[in-house]
C-alpha cells in the first residue's frame, strides 16, 4: 500500500551495516563510525537525527588551503557535486570541507545506505587526492579527524 512505509529505526541501520561489507561500530545510541573500504582509511559518521540519517566525513581543513586557491577549490567541489556525486555532496561546515548526505529515514533501505557509503568511498579515493593542489605549500596535514 502506498504511503504505509514504516519509519526506519536505529536497529534497521545497524542491521544494514552488519549486512554490508563496511566495518563499523556504534559510538553512541544512533551514531556509528563506518570505516571506508576504498583504501582512503577514513571514518564516515552515520548519525540518526529525527527523520534523517546523516552521513558525514571530514575531507579537508580549510585552514590548510591556499587562500589564492580557495575559489578554485569551491568551483571544483561544485563541479564534482554536479557531475560525480549521486548520494552526497561537498559542503563547508566548521571550517572544513565535508562530504555529506542526509537521506530521509522513511525511504532509507539497504541499497541506499550502501550506495551512499560506496559513493563516499569513490569520492574519498578518486576526488580527495586531487584536492592536494589547493593546499598551502607549508600545510602538513589536510585531513581533519572525524568527530561525531
Amino acid at each position: 500500500m502506498l504511503g504505509c512505509e514504516r519509519m526506519r529505526t536505529n536497529d534497521d541501520i545497524e542491521a544494514y551495516l552488519a549486512r554490508s561489507r563496511y566495518p563499523h561500530h556504534e559510538i553512541e545510541e544512533g551514531t556509528w563510525l563506518v570505516s571506508d573500504v576504498s583504501g582512503a582509511n577514513e571514518q564516515i559518521v552515520v548519525k540518526v537525527s529525527d527523520d534523517v540519517a546523516l552521513f558525514r566525513v571530514n575531507v579537508l581543513d580549510l585552514d590548510s588551503v591556499d587562500p589564492k586557491k580557495r575559489a578554485e577549490l569551491h568551483q571544483r567541489c561544485l563541479e564534482l557535486n554536479g557531475n560525480d556525486m549521486v548520494h552526497g555532496a561537498y559542503g563547508i561546515a566548521g571550517g572544513r570541507l565535508v562530504l555529506t548526505a542526509s537521506p530521509r529515514m522513511e525511504n532509507l533501505d539497504y541499497n541506499e545506505l550502501v550506495g551512499t557509503l560506496d559513493d563516499f568511498g569513490v569520492a574519498l579515493s578518486k576526488h580527495v587526492p586531487g584536492f592536494a593542489v589547493y593546499r598551502k605549500a607549508d600545510a602538513t596535514s589536510s585531513r581533519p579527524a572525524n568527530k561525531a
